[in-house]
């Protein structure tokens, strides 16, 4: 009897205490986030109850798994495994607790500050500090699996010993990977580029909408992704159209006959724009920029706080300013002069009959 009970008083009560500690640690952070719901801290933390009671669980069966005398011939494998349980728990643990603090100073400060592009600049930092966090947690947690096995630790000090020789080669052999890792730092201290950034990248107009430490994410416009390593933006040029102030002035042209009333169309942008809620009122201006012999270029600056709007203030200008045109001034329109042939004047002199028949001969067949 003692041998059915001692199991499944050991193996009963560390599931029974970790669930009860369990819940009691999710209520007090449920009421602590009831009471102080302008910090997302507490709902955070919550995230992180399942390694926590993996961790609780883990150590209370490896405490006192000696103590069931179950499975007696693989206690030395089951006592390992509930450790590298109980480590990869733990390590999944400080990562939720981590991100937890991270997210909570990120929101804090973007709460304080009402300047979108350091709080943009802050947002890519913390999340490339998030990973490196990660990685270094995860790189440890793994060295301290490997360790708890005999032979890994007697492998420990031939690897350290050669730890040099292996430097060398991992530099050599993971180059492009490590200058992609120095190029995500000096894009998060060096704010060369923001998550959240309009970037213009290879003719591809978008927005920044992921970084890593090896690769960024643009986001374009019709909803596609392009990903490109992050050493691309520190060895190439790219324009940053939201890097200082996101204010943007835009171009649109029309080619128009010469007869088009460029006067009057400067009356009629005018209108166009204190009718469209996406200009910015700064500055705007119509001038005639080029001439052809068909065509006059008409060139407009239209200025918007910010790239989506000065996208939107451009088609509407255009839409509109060409609607104008061909209903009240359709003669402003380009189009091609067309007349008829004149043929240049010709004298013929006055030949006999014989030679005008022989000039408007044709060549026949049978008897002519």
């Amino acid at each position: 009897m003692e041998n059915v009970l001692r199991p499944l008083i050991v193996l009963g009560g560390s599931v029974a205490l970790t669930l009860a500690i369990g819940w009691a640690t999710d209520r007090l952070l449920r009421k602590a986030d009831e009471g102080d719901s302008d910090t997302p801290l507490w709902q955070l933390l919550r995230r992180g109850r399942i390694p926590y009671q993996l961790v609780l669980c883990a150590a209370l069966l490896r405490g006192s798994y000696d103590q069931a005398k179950l499975l007696e011939r693989h206690q030395v494998g089951i006592g390992r495994t509930l450790t590298l349980v109980l480590i990869g728990s733990a390590a999944w643990l400080v990562i939720r607790i981590a991100a937890a603090i991270v997210e909570t100073s990120y929101s804090r400060y973007a709460r304080a500050h009402r300047d979108a592009a350091r709080v943009r600049r802050v947002r890519t930092q913390v999340e490339l500090i998030m990973r490196v966090v990660s990685a270094i947690v995860i790189v440890v947690a793994i060295a301290s699996m490997l360790l708890t096995f005999p032979a890994m630790r007697a492998a420990g000090a031939s690897l350290l010993a050669s730890a040099g020789i292996l430097g060398i080669v991992a530099g050599v052999a993971a180059q492009s990977t490590l200058s992609n890792l120095f190029a995500g730092l000096q894009i998060a201290f060096g704010d060369m580029v923001r998550i959240g950034d309009t970037v213009v990248v290879d003719g591809e107009w978008g927005t920044v909408e992921e970084i890593t430490l090896t690769f960024l994410t643009v986001r374009t416009w019709d909803e596609r992704r392009i990903t490109m390593p992050v050493s691309y933006f520190t060895s190439k040029p790219f324009e940053n159209w939201s890097r200082g102030t996101p204010q943007m002035t835009g171009i649109v042209f029309w080619y128009l006959d010469h007869s088009a009333p460029v006067e009057a169309m400067r009356e009629k942008l005018r209108d166009i724009l204190r009718e469209c809620p996406a200009w910015d009122g700064r500055a705007y201006g119509l001038q005639v920029t080029d001439t052809t012999p068909n065509t006059i270029q008409v060139r407009a600056l239209v200025t918007a706080k910010d790239a989506d709007d000065i996208w939107t203030v451009r088609v509407a200008v255009r839409e509109r300013m060409i609607t104008w045109l061909s209903a009240e001034h359709p003669y402003a329109l380009p189009r091609v002069n067309t007349s008829d042939a004149v043929l240049p004047p010709y004298r013929v002199p006055s030949p006999d009959r014989s030679s005008l028949r022989k000039a408007y001969d044709f060549p026949r067949t049978g008897r002519g």
